[in-house]
């Protein structure tokens, strides 16, 4: 690989991402892309960070373009995400239900991948496998709900398998070498996860660098029929 880009790479499951691909391919340019300042250890020298706001189009679309003026993009992850926040819980019920909700996990969990997707698939390397993954979450599983709850959560993440799904057959048509996927993660230990610990059976809650070496290990196992399918930790396909 010579050029990668990973999005929400100041979380707790980017910053994995992004330590353990820099690790692997040395001589690649890693593309460190979060609105906050990096944190941590990220200081290698095959890292550029760029902190913009995820929010304006503009930016993205610029982005894309300056990244790319070289090398085309061999990998692309997108490790934004939220659930929870000061105004904004999980609903338990009907009753629970509001806009703001909606609104909030919308935007974060499927309206800005959809628009990072939009610059950057575009970007990806036509002559080899190239990968264009996204965080997704075994919740958004329509067959696979049943304790319901978590409304806005669950639908937003189930929309964002449907535009991995979309935008997986028109990408098909033009770039037969690009695989697009969303990853379930399963329960990392991270501030995201961190009001709903006590529920997680015992081996279960993860470290995101454990995480994060067993989804780059699955994407490196994908061929193009895995294309629009959304995978978990584990390599086992998570049902629609």
């Amino acid at each position: 690989m010579k050029n990668i880009a990973i999005f929400g790479s100041t979380g707790a499951i980017g910053q994995a991402i992004t330590d353990e691909l820099a690790n692997r391919y040395p001589n690649a340019h890693i593309h460190a892309i979060s609105r906050s300042a990096p944190t941590g250890n990220l200081t290698k020298d095959n890292i550029s960070h760029h902190q913009i706001d995820l929010q304006d189009e503009e930016s993205l679309k610029q982005l894309a373009r300056q990244i790319t003026n070289e090398h085309k993009l061999d990998y692309v992850f997108v490790a934004t995400g939220t659930l929870h926040n000061d105004g904004v819980q999980p609903e338990k019920s009907l009753r629970q239900l509001s806009m703001r909700n909606f609104e909030q996990l919308f935007a974060v969990n499927t309206i800005l991948p959809a628009i990072i997707a939009k610059h950057f698939i575009p970007k990806l390397s036509k002559e080899s496998k190239s990968v264009f993954a996204v965080l997704s979450a075994r919740v958004g599983s329509i067959s696979d709900n049943r304790l319901g709850g978590w409304y806005a959560y669950r639908a937003s993440k189930s929309a964002l398998n449907m535009i991995v799904k979309t935008a997986s057959i028109e990408t098909k048509r033009s770039n037969p070498n690009a695989i697009l996927v969303g990853l379930h993660p399963g329960t990392v230990d991270s501030e995201l996860s961190k009001p709903f610990q006590k529920n997680v059976p015992e081996g279960k809650l993860f470290t995101a660098e454990f995480s994060a070496k067993s989804l780059i290990a699955v994407t490196d196992k994908l061929a193009s029929e895995d294309s629009g399918k959304c995978f978990d930790w584990a390599e086992v396909e998570v049902g629609a």
